[in-house]
């Protein structure tokens, strides 16, 4: 296993600390999961699900008309949404007219009620998950949630502020390079061998997730 300290230094190297440290994401307290509505997670996670395969200044410019079509994304309101309102948003212009997301937002949104019913809020059920298992957290939100699987949950997180890392191709590449991991990310058992690793990073170096994943990226010269 290559230590930490040695992959910072590589990225040192390349882009020196302030280019480091002006790429590292900014750390959310729990306490700020916590606060953070369910109709912001909705928010979010339909921002993201929107978002494969754009770009994110097209969707970003059509979301205010987002938000008004799905209710201010109040999970009660869009988890109550029919056939009927899927035919009237897809011949809506204003936004984007992708019947099977625009159906996994009617599915989340009835998740996130399911999930508040169970631990009082998302933001309580993200903030009590461990970091140090939080592939499994990308597991449960793939199962519980349409149309986020892959990288598509990390990439959620990430936005809403969860503590993890991601399979972005710089962080597989970096992972190759430094502890042999190529098929890291591919499988289960794959994803297992990055949160070991992970979590041997953040107890040598005592980073969050976020901030081991990017320095790892940057590690390598095709990180940017």
């Amino acid at each position: 296993m290559t230590d930490f300290k040695t992959i910072h230094e590589a990225a040192t190297k390349r882009l020196g600390e302030e280019g480091i440290k002006n790429r590292l994401p900014e750390r959310v307290s729990a306490d700020k999961l916590r606060k953070l509505s369910d109709d912001r997670y909705l928010s979010h996670m339909s921002f993201r699900v929107f978002s494969t395969g754009l770009k994110h200044d097209l969707v970003r410019g059509k979301w205010p008309a987002f938000e008004e079509v799905f209710h201010g994304f109040d999970p009660a309101k869009v988890g109550f949404m029919n056939e009927e309102d899927l035919d009237r948003l897809l011949g809506d212009s204003r936004i984007i007219r992708h019947g099977g997301k625009i159906k996994a937002t009617f599915h989340n949104a009835s998740a996130i009620r399911d999930i508040a019913s169970e631990c009082g809020s998302v933001g309580a059920f993200l903030a009590d998950w461990p970091c140090d298992n939080i592939v499994g957290l990308w597991e449960e939100l793939g199962k519980r949630f349409k149309h986020l699987g892959g990288n598509s949950a990390p990439y959620f997180l990430r936005m809403v502020g969860k503590d993890t890392f991601t399979m972005s191709n710089d962080v597989i590449r970096g992972l190759n390079h430094w502890c042999g991991l190529d098929n890291a990310g591919k499988s289960k058992t794959g994803r297992k061998l990055m949160q070991a690793q992970f979590n041997e990073w953040a107890l040598e170096s005592n980073r969050s997730y976020a901030e081991l994943s990017m320095i790892l990226a940057l590690s390598t010269e095709a990180g940017k």
